[in-house]
């Protein structure tokens, strides 16, 4: 299976593509106004303690607190049962506390805190405060696990743990210890921030997103890691060159024409993930609903009526829909509870191979997973990891006309969407100056927050660019005019 990476930069966002035999397969977002928090290291202050949740919440300098659970707390007094500890013998409210975001802020929930920090690098994780040494279960060779534990177990601070990545299956000594030798001067510096920060303060920022992904989702089946920003490219190639250099090769700066997600098609694949209904190729379909609480896939056949019986048209939908809904699960970061409503097969053998099938299709997706049996209804409950918002809750907010039954893209989106279309206009024609047409709320964010986006675009463009409000155009809709 041949993998491709893409990564598109702007100066307001980076949003990386994973493309897979030509069809995109994952899309993670960062936007400079609002990176994730995942991986930060916190000092904070513990605000309230709550026995009855036995949690507390921690203010960590954001706009609201972060979550502590007493199972994520280190206890001082018994570290080996620090999940029997009652909350409050372990925390009094204004005490200092270190902490590191292992969840986003999704929706109205603050952000989820452990006090069990790790600091990651290419092949190994560092946790301070454990003196195990672990190894991804993703190496299944024992032979190979035992080589890398031993290498591990040879470490020079033997209060020091560690998890062995997937990263490191086959690799040598040497690079182990440097790895090594990077995370202990890496956390002498974050031990001095702690000692000289005054709470709440941020102490450690995880990498920027195309590093991170360079660093954790780049595998050997990865043929290009495209990038069509020339100082991000840069700053990859020295990273690479550093921490990666088996990566070097593939590294490649885009210089095409077209912008680089046009040409892969992934705009397109992007519109699409944002849409209830998900087309399959025998006619059938799926529809995906996302609530709070959990998300809903409903399969129907549609227009397939099969060959032989519907018993038989029930089981290919089913199967194509198992492989389907896998794709979509990781591409719209669908995370939390999933309840699959697979169409009622009669069959037990079909429903075997229809579960074996999605789980396979599951097999590709970095997030951890679980999923249970079909049930007699034809259910299946399974459950995804979530660490970040979904790829609608990114893109979209909730639609005022609606009332919240639905959602729309956000001004800012449209923005981004706008400045898209102005580069390939300027790109494609030549034109005096450029018109764009949109809705009173889009208008006023280009003129106001992205007003300075605006004007760098229009120097690289070299062209005039104006605005005009057309009230009867829904949030979404735009135009842009050559004249």
């Amino acid at each position: 299976m041949s993998e491709e990476v893409l990564i598109n930069v702007t100066p307001q966002e980076t949003r990386v593509a994973v493309v897979e035999n030509g069809m995109l397969q994952e899309l993670l977002i960062e936007r400079s106004q609002s990176r994730g928090l995942v991986g930060n290291i916190y000092k904070g202050k513990v605000k309230r303690v709550l026995p009855g949740m036995q949690a507390a919440f921690v203010d960590i300098g954001l706009e609201r607190s972060a979550f502590l659970h007493v199972s994520e707390v280190i206890s001082q007094h018994e570290p080996q049962a620090e999940h029997n500890d009652d909350i409050t013998r372990l925390l009094r409210e204004g005490q200092d506390i270190i902490v590191q975001v292992i969840k986003d802020e999704l929706g109205s929930k603050g952000a989820r805190l452990t006090t069990h920090t790790t600091v990651p690098s290419r092949y190994l994780v560092l946790m301070p405060e454990n003196s195990h040494v672990g190894v991804s279960q993703r190496i299944e060779d024992e032979k190979e696990r035992n080589r890398l534990r031993d290498i591990l177990n040879e470490k020079e601070h033997p209060d020091e743990g560690y998890i062995i990545r997937t990263a490191a299956e086959g690799a040598g000594e040497i690079e182990l210890r440097r790895d090594v030798a990077f995370l202990n001067k890496l956390w002498e510096r974050i031990k001095l921030r702690i000692t000289s920060a005054k709470a709440p303060a941020l102490i450690y920022e995880d990498l920027s997103l195309e590093l991170r992904i360079v660093r954790d989702m780049v595998a050997s089946k990865v043929e290009k890691i495209r990038i069509d920003s020339q100082g991000v490219y840069n700053k990859t190639c020295q990273f690479v060159k550093e921490f990666v250099p088996e990566l070097n090769e593939k590294l490649e700066m885009y210089q095409g024409g077209r912008p680089l997600f046009d040409v892969y098609n992934v705009e397109d694949e992007i519109q699409k993930a944002l849409h209830r209904h998900v087309p399959l190729k025998s006619g059938g379909y799926l529809i995906i609903d996302q609530t709070e609480a959990m998300t809903t896939i409903d399969i129907n056949t549609g227009a397939f009526v099969g060959h032989r019986n519907l018993e038989e048209t029930i089981f290919r939908t089913n199967l194509e829909a198992a492989s389907a809904l896998a794709r979509q699960l990781r591409l719209r970061n669908l995370g939390g509870i999933i309840i699959i409503d697979f169409i009622d097969m009669k069959e037990e053998e079909h429903k075997r191979q229809v579960l074996r099938t999605l789980e396979k299709a599951l097999e590709h997706d970095h997030a951890k997973t679980h999923v249970t049996e079909v049930s007699s209804l034809g259910l299946v409950e399974m459950t995804r990891k979530r660490t970040r918002e979904s790829l609608e809750r990114v893109l979209c907010e909730t639609c005022p006309t609606c009332d919240g039954r639905g959602t729309i893209k956000t001004a800012q989106t449209v923005c981004y969407e706008i400045f898209r279309e102005i580069t390939r206009a300027a790109r494609a024609y030549e034109a005096q100056k450029l018109l764009v047409l949109a809705c009173q709320d889009v208008v006023d964010c280009l003129l106001d927050e992205e007003a300075s986006s605006v004007a760098e675009l229009e120097a690289f463009i070299k062209i005039p660019i104006r605005f005009q409000v057309e009230s009867l155009y829904p949030q979404e809709q735009f135009d842009v005019v050559l004249m």
